[in-house]
């Protein structure tokens, strides 16, 4: 949900025609998140003269835009900031005027890009315009832009630094957001605010870093205030940050390119050195090339370093490779995600499960008086469908919530619960507060995600990576099977020390070692399903999805696929609630698929067969291979066996599979489908 992208060299000769192309090849690996338009900001002759471009539409027809108006690729920059966006819109209709980056004034004094929502934006817009100022856009983030000029203006011939002035912006701003800026007061220097939306910084030089941290400068609360004027003063630890990183400090003039992202996608094919901003830091790159990280403001505990990591993801993991969507080749991914999430966790020979995540605090989950599963979307489905084996192993009580639900809600939590966070991004907006919410409660909290260096995974006590691989369909594939067998092994984890229950952990185990070549065999499906899809379901404008017990959550992520990617309504349905009204909607015109797999619940489901047989419809079923009670007057989708609790991973792959061929017969963007993306990074 918006993408943010900068880049900034230092002491190397790059042209213009570099810099637009590498910013607009970032913005594209971030087409996944979402968006509706697009734009960029540079350097011109000058760093005074910024050149802004912006356009509605996808990155190409932004590069279009550009390729047709630039008159001088050819120019050289020695040093240059230059930054890219992609908008999802949250505060007027997708517009060129309304697209970032946004700016201050028509000289461009300051640039802006943004990520979230500044929520008291109508308040400050009210006092900025009674004292004159004019706004061109109906977004939030000019908001900011005009802000900080105010505070440049209003210093009286006092010059704050660039990141203080920043600082006295931000701190009278609320909500979400992660914000860069750029400003022709401050050539050569860029400032990086995080709050709620993740930032990570790239570091790309040919020397060698000298430590693999940069040290965090604490400042005092009223020192803007007290000294407006700081001509540079900062704590000695604070300067000895920048001797930290690099080996050759006496050379002041060594090249050095930085890149700011949303996502790691963006930057891995540049380096693989990268810094997590946290919650309220403020990075500032000055005119040298120098990186300090300020905060907002001091919180006890908040560590003094921000370490850089190594990016593990390869370039040939975010590329589509033969395959025509990022979607498709995720759902064939399935067999290697799953072995990935597995892979060193689970002992076949001695029935042992072993989450390294949670091994220090497995007593306390245990002692625990209830477990709250938190999620949104897929990720909530994923929870839904491990409720029953999570309680039945572990035999604590489960509680299920939406995350903004359950903020709507003030639920109560207490220090005896046990709060477990599902995401994959590790970003969503709504889990996220949901989880500051129970920290503050005293509750032990538990992250289940699918990216290292995620909110969601920093700040929660502990918790399980799902490993299932970068993924950038908007619509969840791989990764709600991952999450499924996540939340499955710590069930397993969890209950090993009920004796009563060892046959049946030693059951699911052992389904778990056969998982991926089973779903081998559903894939060779793919062209079937494609037939039935066109068969079938060609022309449809409705559909019905039944099942129940460990299917439930089949059927509501199917139906959630099938509405996200061909835009059909969908609905899944509880069996077991079928009379209590949904009937009412069975005839020999609505379109059904019932999902009867093998388990203890499937004498209800031909029950509920009966009833739509008696009402004259004519369902597709969704079965297990040599299902005999099954007549051949029935369209069936076949499935191998497995152990009933992981019926609902092999289950999902032909509904996605559906989902995916019905959206390509709708002509429709699959891995973009329209008003969504991928991190719902705003509440």
């Amino acid at each position: 949900m918006c993408g943010i992208f900068a880049y900034i060299n230092y002491f190397s000769q790059k042209d213009r025609k570099f810099v637009i192309d590498t910013l607009l090849n970032g913005l594209s690996r971030l087409e996944y998140r979402g968006y509706d338009s697009a734009g960029l900001v540079i350097d011109g002759d000058s760093p005074s003269l910024p050149i802004i471009y912006k356009q509605v539409g996808k990155v190409d027809a932004l590069k279009q835009h550009i390729y047709a108006t630039e008159k001088n690729f050819d120019h050289i920059y020695q040093t240059q900031v230059s930054m890219a966006h992609t908008r999802w819109a949250t505060h007027g209709q997708p517009s060129t005027i309304n697209s970032h980056p946004h700016r201050s004034d028509q000289y461009n004094e300051f640039t802006i890009v943004h990520n979230g929502i500044v929520t008291n934006y109508k308040e400050i817009k009210t006092i900025l315009e009674k004292k004159g100022a004019r706004f061109e856009s109906e977004t939030d983030t000019e908001v900011v832009a005009k802000l900080l000029k105010y505070i440049y203006d209003s210093q009286r011939g006092n010059k704050l630094e660039f990141q203080d002035l920043a600082k006295a912006a931000c701190k009278e701003l609320e909500g979400a957001s992660a914000f860069i800026f750029k400003s022709t007061h401050y050539p050569g220097e860029i400032v990086v605010y995080r709050r709620g939306s993740p930032l990570l910084l790239g570091i790309k030089t040919e020397k060698k870093l000298n430590a693999d941290f940069v040290d965090v400068e604490f400042a005092n609360e009223n020192e803007i205030i007290d000294n407006p004027n700081m001509e540079n003063k900062v704590p000695s630890y604070a300067k000895r940050a920048q001797s930290h990183m690099f080996s050759n400090v006496e050379d002041e003039s060594q090249s050095i390119e930085y890149f700011f992202s949303s996502d790691a996608s963006a930057i891995v094919e540049h380096t693989k050195r990268v810094l997590y901003l946290e919650e309220d830091d403020i990075a500032h790159i000055s005119s040298n090339g120098d990186l300090r990280i300020h905060r907002l403001r001091r919180e006890d505990g908040m560590s003094s370093i921000r370490s850089i990591k190594t990016l593990e993801m390869e370039l040939a993991e975010i590329m589509k490779g033969s395959f025509p969507h990022f979607m498709l080749k995720e759902i064939y991914e399935q067999p290697e995600s799953v072995v990935n999430t597995l892979r060193g966790r689970v002992d076949y020979a001695n029935n042992k499960v072993m989450l390294g995540g949670l091994r220090n605090h497995l007593s306390s989950i245990r002692r625990c008086r209830r477990v709250v599963i938190i999620a949104c979307g897929t990720s909530y489905h994923s929870c839904i469908a491990t409720r029953a084996i999570f309680e039945e192993l572990t035999e604590i009580p489960v509680t299920l919530e939406l995350a903004s639900d359950f903020l709507d809600r003030n639920s109560p939590i207490f220090r005896d619960d046990v709060c477990i966070f599902v995401s994959q991004s590790g970003e969503t907006a709504d889990t996220i507060l949901a989880m500051k919410y129970c920290l503050q409660r005293g509750a032990l909290c538990v992250g289940v995600t699918n990216t290292v260096g995620s909110t969601i995974s920093r700040d929660t006590h502990c918790g399980v990576h799902i490993n299932a691989g970068p993924e950038i369909g908007v619509a969840s594939t791989k990764a709600y099977t991952s999450q499924f067998l996540a939340l499955v092994l710590m069930a397993l984890q969890l209950g090993e020390d009920r004796s009563s229950m060892a046959e049946r952990r030693r059951e699911i185990i052992q389904g778990l070692k056969e998982l991926p070549e089973k779903i081998k065999e559903i894939l060779k499906l793919d062209g079937y399903l494609k037939k039935l899809s066109k068969e079938s379901l060609h022309d449809i404008n409705s559909l019905l999805i039944l099942g129940r017990g460990f299917n439930n959550a089949t059927c509501l992520e199917g139906a959630l696929k099938i509405k996200e990617l061909s835009y059909i309504h969908c609905e899944g349905i509880l069996a077991g609630e079928l009379k209590h009204g949904p009937l009412a909607m069975i005839d020999e015109n609505i379109p059904i698929i019932l999902v009867m797999t093998k388990d203890q619940h499937y004498n209800k489901s031909r029950n509920a067969l009966q009833q739509i047989i008696a009402r004259k419809g004519h369902p597709i079923i969704l079965c297990t291979e040599g299902d005999e009670n099954i007549g051949n007057e029935y369209k069936t989708i076949s499935i191998p066996e497995s152990v009933d609790c992981l019926n609902g991973i092999l289950a999902i792959i032909p509904l996605q599979l559906l989902s995916y061929h019905l959206a390509i017969m709708k002509g429709v963007d699959v891995d973009f489908p329209r008003n969504l993306a991928k991190s719902v990074t705003v509440e």
